[in-house]
Order: C-alpha cells, then sequence, then structure tokens
C-alpha cells in the first residue's frame, strides 16, 4: 500500500478507535499483528486514513443470496 501523506491523512490509535467506534484496544491488536498498515515516528503509530478503509473493506462479508426454492 503506497501512502501519500499530502492526501492521507495519519490517525491516532484513539482517532482509529472512534472511528471505528471500538476501544483503543481494538485497533492496536492489528497493528501489533502488522495485520493494518501503520506509520511509527519515533515512538508514535500513526494509521494512514486509507489503511482503516482497506482494513474494513478486507473484513466485509457478503450475504448470502438463497435461490428461489431454498428455504
Amino acid at each position: 500500500m503506497k501512502i501519500d501523506p499530502t492526501r492521507d491523512r495519519l490517525l491516532t490509535v484513539a482517532e482509529v478507535a472512534e472511528l471505528l467506534n471500538t476501544s483503543e484496544r481494538f485497533p492496536r491488536r492489528p497493528i501489533e499483528e502488522r495485520r493494518i498498515t501503520f506509520v511509527r515516528l519515533g515512538r508514535k503509530v500513526r494509521v494512514p486514513e486509507s489503511a482503516v478503509a482497506a482494513f474494513v473493506a478486507a473484513g466485509v462479508v457478503e450475504p448470502v443470496q438463497l435461490g428461489r426454492g431454498a428455504a
């Protein structure tokens, strides 16, 4: 994933948690497991907004379409 700092806002872990409506612990796990793109600025960790969108999109589960005669 390519990060363009002029177009992609870098979010704090707290901002990611607020965006996802979760606790701060939830976004820390994919960061620790390196399942989401992040930027390390010294000791600070920031997550590009596009990485959050990609993480959410990867977790989307489409509904099952049942056939007409299926119950």
